[in-house]
């Protein structure tokens, strides 16, 4: 009988606080919180977003629109996302953390934003920063370690660690996260050629290298993909 009572009380006050935060929310902003998943007051999130079960927002982040938070997200105080940002399961953004308009997190990728932590030293005044770019992507289990920028379409891959800035478009893998090349908007290997020119397999946009500075030449890189581009044809393989 306490059993019971005690899920009847939480079913209660859960219902009440969903009902609290669709009012806040959903019905002003068309935003899905899971009833699963924790809203601190005074999180601002965008129109369109979708929060997936079990996360948790604090109440000092900024969310932008059409983003999606997958299962088991965390966002801290002080974190700043754009629009149209893709976070995966399992995945804490920290204070410090600046994620700018369509960057993708896959699955469990890490940030940190202390260098030297250690449990006896408080260093919670001193966080440092982490600037992830547009467009860029973090690949499942990658760990983004404080103090660097990774620059705008840049593509770390699964499981690197990454220690310092990224260029715009780089292709980063390993451990310690080192340059492969360069990849285009759509997500493959540009093959520049000796006049410094490349064209994306899936996208025909073409892309030139001039001076280690890789730039859209079709569209430029602060305006999104275009409605008919937006969209795969093919999976990655069939374009090797």
């Amino acid at each position: 009988r306490v059993v019971c009572a005690f899920f009847r009380f939480s079913r209660r006050v859960r219902n009440h606080w969903k009902t609290t935060v669709a009012e806040f929310f959903s019905m002003d902003k068309k935003v899905f919180i899971h009833d699963t998943s924790v809203v601190d007051a005074g999180c601002v999130i965008g129109e369109g977003t979708s929060i997936w079960h079990f996360s948790h927002l604090c109440g000092r982040a900024v969310i932008g629109r059409m983003c999606s938070f997958g299962q088991n997200t965390f966002v801290a105080d002080e974190v700043v996302i754009g629009d149209r940002v893709k976070v995966q399961n399992n995945v804490s953004l920290y204070a410090g953390v600046h994620l700018e308009d369509e960057v993708f997190l896959g699955p469990s990728c890490v940030f940190t934003n202390i260098t030297n932590p250690r449990s006896q030293v408080s260093r919670r005044h001193l966080y440092e920063k982490i600037h992830v770019r547009r467009g860029a992507t973090i690949g499942a289990n990658a760990t983004i370690v404080c103090g660097v920028t990774i620059g705008r379409y840049a593509f770390v891959g699964a499981g690197a660690v990454v220690r310092e800035d990224v260029s715009d478009y780089a292709l980063i893998l390993g451990v310690p996260g080192k340059q492969h090349g360069w990849m285009s908007r759509h997500g493959h290997r540009l093959v520049f050629d000796n006049t410094g020119r490349a064209i994306c397999p899936e996208s025909k946009l073409k892309y030139t290298l001039k001076n280690d500075i890789v730039t859209c030449n079709d569209i430029p890189e602060e305006e999104s993909l275009p409605e008919d581009l937006a969209k795969g044809t093919a999976v990655y393989d069939q374009f090797k």
